[in-house]
């Protein structure tokens, strides 16, 4: 195993882009930014470093667990929190359906569609670095976030 600095830090330089841009909704409702938020993440992180899971795959869902809490701390803790307006049942109830109706959406898209769009969403690759990674020309990898997109945007519409 690791010392606990090396492994913080390979968390830190492994995740920390995906982390900003995760943290980024909570900040805007809790007036933080994404960077105080993943500051305050990391050192939760360091502080219960013992309870990292060794796995990969276990300690990203870790990660994500801890900065979770940490932006909805933000959230109940930002000034005039228990002022704000309840969102009405149906406007939760429909965020709920698009949610699913997306999910199920990304879940029917084919493997390369897939992993293209976590390179260019979720990873934040460029074009060009996301077809580098994938092994493919940019022109392809072009075409399959083009096509990916379009049956997302089908599958929103049809709902």
């Amino acid at each position: 195993m690791r010392n606990p600095g090396e492994r913080l830090t390979a968390l830190h330089t492994r995740h920390a882009r995906v982390l900003l841009t995760y943290l980024a909704g909570f900040g805007a409702a809790g007036g933080q930014s994404p960077e105080d938020l993943l500051q305050e993440t990391m050192i939760r992180v360091w502080n219960r470093i013992g309870d990292l899971p060794e796995r990969d795959d276990q300690a990203r869902r870790w990660l994500f667990a801890q900065a979770r809490d940490v932006g909805l701390e933000a959230v109940r803790t930002r000034p005039g929190a228990g002022t704000a307006a309840v969102p009405a049942a149906a406007d939760i109830t429909e965020t709920v359906v698009e949610m699913q109706t997306l999910r199920a959406a990304v879940g029917d898209l084919s493997r390369m569609h897939q992993r293209i769009l976590v390179e260019l969403y979720l990873e934040r690759r460029s074009i060009r670095q996301a077809a580098r990674r994938l092994g493919v020309p940019v022109g392809t990898a072009k075409s399959r976030a083009f096509y990916a997109m379009k049956s997302l945007r089908e599958a929103m519409l049809i709902e």
